[in-house]
């Protein structure tokens, strides 16, 4: 019977993501999660409000942490919590490149901490707790 992985030991780091910031990736990640603000999807606007162009949304940057996770660990991980907190801005033609430790690991779960920077600094830093289910449906289980 083949067991699905289990998380890395605490302090095992996960490989670099590096992530093209595009005018399309913040407009279509404003637009899906509902975010309708200016400073999103309207340059002109966003300059008027002090910022350089569009900048990306919280959503945006919490579903690309959680993309992070789950192309790690597979298809099979379950996002349980993901806390995040924002700090420079993701601009167009910027590259966010995402890293990541395990913090601490408890049976099929780990805690990993995950950092986002990009050409201004520290996008972004948190915290996502994920679980690795210990067999698949159809694999290694009797039903």
């Amino acid at each position: 019977m083949a067991r699905e992985p289990r998380p890395p030991a605490p302090g095992a780091a996960l490989p670099p993501l590096e992530i093209p910031i595009t005018r399309t990736l913040i407009v279509a990640g404003a637009i899906a999660s509902r975010d309708y603000q200016d400073v999103h999807h309207d340059p002109e606007l966003a300059r008027r409000k002090g910022a350089p162009d569009v900048f990306m949304n919280i959503l945006t940057t919490n579903g690309l942490v959680g993309r992070y996770i789950t192309d790690h660990f597979g298809p099979a991980a379950v996002l349980r919590a993901v806390a995040i907190r924002l700090g420079t801005p993701n601009y167009p033609g910027d590259t966010m490149v995402l890293t990541g430790r395990v913090e601490q690991v408890d049976g099929d779960t780990a805690t990993v901490r995950v950092t986002g920077d990009n050409a201004l600094g520290r996008h972004v830093t948190g915290t996502v707790t994920v679980t690795l289910p210990a067999a698949l449906p159809g694999r290694g289980t009797a039903s």
